[in-house]
C-alpha cells in the first residue's frame, strides 16, 4: 500500500462552540483554539478537525451554512482564520474543515433566490416540488423528525425537501452547476490552506430516480429514510467527480460520514483508488438500533457486543484501507458512558477508561480524539428536558411519547443518547465555568468540571489525560509507529467474556493488545512465546508460566517474541 502524510496521525475532533472563549461573550472562538494550540501538540496531534465555522443561523449548531466563503462572526472572521492556519502549520498540525453540502442553511443566497423565483436557475439548485392533491409528494421522515416536506416561502403551491432540519434545504446534486459551485467552494478552502475535509451526511446526497411512497413503519405515517437510500442513484459517481477535482491536486485527506455501508463496496470508498482517505468506524454507534427510536435503543454495549463489533469492522477492511477510529464525537454522547458495562458499580475509574483508550487506539486506522475525551469527560446527569437544546434529542422524546412512555419514561429513554452530552464546554480548569469562558457560557458546563479537567489531569502522571498522551507517544514511536500504524490485526481469545485482546503484526515485531473489562481479577493464557511490557495502565503484569493475570480494568501492551 502507498504510504500517505495522513495515515500515522492522531486527530482531533473541536466543537468549537465549546472548546475555548476567548472574548468572554459565553461562545468559544478561533482565538480561543489558537491559544490551545500548545496543548494539542503535547497531547500528539496532527490532524485537527474543527465542526462547522461558517456563518449561520445555528438552527442545528452551524449545519446550517448560509455562507460557505465566510466564517461565522460568533468564531471570528477569515483574518483570525487564516493565522489559525498558520499556527497550526508551525506546530505541524493539519486543519481540516467540516464540508456540508448535502444540504444549506434557508437563509444561504442560493435557496432565497430559489424562493423568488422557484423555476430559475436557483431552483434547480434544490428539490422543490408541487403538492398532489394538498398533499406532500411523498411520505418520508425527516431524521430530526416530521415530513421532508416543507411549504416553499412564498409559494403556498409547493414544497422544498430537507432530509434534516426544516431550515435545511437539501442541495439538488443532480445539476452539474451546483456541483462545480460546489467544487469551486473546496477549492477555494484548500487553496486557502486547509489540509482536507470531514465530510458530513455525504450519503444522503443522491436521491431515488424515482420519488414514491414507502410502507409507513410508526403512528405518524411516515417511513424512515433508510427505505429511501436503499433505492437512492449510486454516490460514489459524484464522489469521484469531487475526489478527482478537489481532493487529489490537492493530495488532501478526506474522511467520510458515511453510514449503513456494504462492505462489499469499502474498496470503492478508502481503497488506493477510493472517494476518501478514510471513513468513520461506526459500528458501535449504530449496533442494535431498532429503528423505532432513542427509547428502545440500548443506552450502552456490553464489552462483548463492543468487541463485536470493533473486530467485525477491522476484519471486513483488512488492508484494503484505513478506518477512523472513533468511541465519540459532536453527534454520540460519551465514549465511557456507552463503552463501559454499567452493569458494574464503579465502572468509571480512571484504569476503565484508560482501557476503554487504549483499545480502540491501537486498532488499525486513524485514532480520532473528540474534545474532553482525553479527560474521560461522562454524560450529563440531565434533571429534565429542560437542560436539552439539541433538535434531534427533542424530536427523540416527541417519538417516545408518542410510542406511549409517560414523560419521566421518554426523558429516561433519550437523554443517555443525547448529543448535549458531548457539546458541554471544555473544562480547563476548576474555576468558574471551568475556565471555558470569562462570561456567560452558552449552556451550562458538566457539574464534575471541578474533578475532571485539564489543569488537574496536566498535573497528575496517572491522569486519563497523561494516559493518551503515552498512547499517542507510542503511536510515534520508531520501534513501534509502523507495525501499530500498518501492521495486520488479528483476533486473541474472542471468546473469551470480558476480554479483548488483539495481535499488531506487520512481519517484523508483533504486539499484543489485551485489556480487562471487568472489575474482578481475569486469566488469559499466553502462547508459548516471549512478552516484554510495552504499556500499562494500573499496576503491574502477573505471570504464572503462561498465565498473565490482569487486575480488574487493566490494559497493557506487549512486545511478543
Amino acid at each position: 500500500m502507498e504510504q500517505k502524510w495522513w495515515q500515522n496521525q492522531i486527530a482531533y475532533q473541536i466543537w468549537p462552540k465549546s472548546f475555548c472563549d476567548s472574548d468572554g461573550d459565553g461562545i468559544g472562538d478561533i482565538q480561543g483554539i489558537i491559544s490551545k494550540l500548545d496543548y494539542l501538540k503535547e497531547l500528539g496531534i496532527g490532524i485537527l478537525w474543527i465542526s462547522p465555522m461558517y456563518s449561520s443561523p445555528l438552527a442545528d449548531e452551524g449545519y446550517d451554512i448560509s455562507d460557505y466563503y465566510d466564517i461565522d462572526p460568533r468564531f471570528g472572521n477569515l483574518i483570525n482564520f487564516d493565522i489559525l492556519l498558520l499556527e497550526a502549520r508551525s506546530r505541524n498540525i493539519h486543519v481540516i474543515m467540516d464540508l456540508v453540502v448535502n444540504h444549506c442553511s434557508d437563509e444561504h443566497e442560493w435557496f432565497r433566490k430559489a424562493c423568488e423565483d422557484p423555476e430559475g436557475p436557483y431552483g434547480k439548485f434544490f428539490y422543490i416540488r408541487d403538492l398532489k392533491d394538498g398533499r406532500p409528494p411523498t411520505n418520508w421522515r425527516s431524521y430530526f423528525g416530521g415530513s421532508v416536506w416543507e411549504p416553499l416561502p412564498g409559494h403556498p403551491d409547493k414544497v422544498y425537501l430537507h432530509f434534516f432540519h426544516k431550515k435545511q434545504p437539501d442541495l439538488n446534486w443532480e445539476n452539474p452547476e451546483l456541483r462545480e459551485e460546489i467544487y469551486r467552494m473546496m477549492n477555494w478552502w484548500m487553496d486557502r490552506g486547509i489540509s482536507g475535509f470531514r465530510i458530513d451526511a455525504i450519503m444522503n446526497i443522491r436521491k431515488p430516480e424515482i420519488f414514491r411512497d414507502y410502507p409507513a413503519d410508526r403512528e405518524d405515517g411516515l417511513c424512515s429514510l433508510h427505505h429511501v437510500l436503499h433505492d437512492q442513484m449510486d454516490v460514489k459517481v459524484y464522489l469521484n467527480e469531487m475526489r478527482d477535482k478537489v481532493f487529489l491536486p490537492h493530495d488532501a485527506f478526506t474522511v467520510g460520514e458515511v453510514f449503513d455501508n456494504d462492505p462489499e463496496a469499502l474498496e470503492q470508498f478508502i481503497g488506493i483508488n477510493g472517494c476518501f482517505s478514510s471513513m468513520f468506524d461506526f459500528s458501535g454507534e449504530v449496533f442494535n438500533r431498532s429503528g423505532k427510536g432513542w427509547y428502545a435503543d440500548p443506552a450502552f454495549l456490553t464489552p462483548d457486543q463492543y468487541k463485536e463489533c470493533i473486530f467485525h469492522a477491522q476484519r471486513a477492511v483488512k488492508d484494503k484501507g484505513f478506518l477512523s477510529n472513533i468511541i465519540e464525537n459532536h453527534d454520540e454522547p460519551r465514549g465511557v458512558s456507552r463503552y463501559l458495562p454499567q452493569n458494574f458499580t464503579d465502572v468509571h475509574t480512571p484504569a476503565a477508561k484508560k482501557a476503554l483508550a487504549g483499545i480502540y487506539f491501537l486498532l488499525r486506522g486513524i485514532p480520532f480524539i473528540y474534545q474532553g475525551q482525553e479527560l474521560g469527560m461522562e454524560n450529563v446527569p440531565f434533571t429534565s428536558m429542560d437542560d436539552i437544546t439539541d433538535c434531534s434529542t427533542l424530536d427523540q422524546y416527541r417519538v417516545a411519547l408518542d410510542a406511549g412512555l409517560t414523560p419521566d419514561e421518554a426523558f429516561a429513554g433519550v437523554t443517555s443518547l443525547s448529543r448535549d452530552n458531548a457539546r458541554t464546554p471544555f473544562p480547563w480548569d476548576d474555576s468558574e465555568n471551568g475556565g471555558f469562558t470569562t462570561g456567560i457560557p452558552w449552556t451550562k458546563p458538566h457539574p464534575a468540571y471541578p474533578e475532571i479537567n485539564a489543569a488537574a489531569q496536566l498535573r497528575d502522571p496517572d491522569s486519563v489525560l497523561s494516559f493518551y498522551k503515552k498512547l499517542t507517544a507510542l503511536r510515534h514511536d520508531p520501534e513501534y509507529g509502523n507495525v501499530l500504524c500498518y501492521g495486520e490485526f488479528l483476533p486473541f481469545l474472542e471468546e473469551q467474556t470480558n476480554l479483548i485482546a488483539y495481535y499488531r503484526w506487520n512481519g517484523i515485531r508483533t504486539v499484543l493488545v489485551l485489556a480487562n473489562f471487568q472489575p474482578e481479577c481475569q486469566n488469559v493464557e499466553l502462547p508459548e512465546k516471549n512478552y516484554h511490557p510495552i504499556l500499562i495502565n494500573e499496576g503491574s503484569l502477573h505471570f504464572y508460566n503462561r498465565t498473565l493475570t490482569l487486575l480488574g480494568w487493566q490494559f497493557c501492551v506487549l512486545e511478543v517474541t
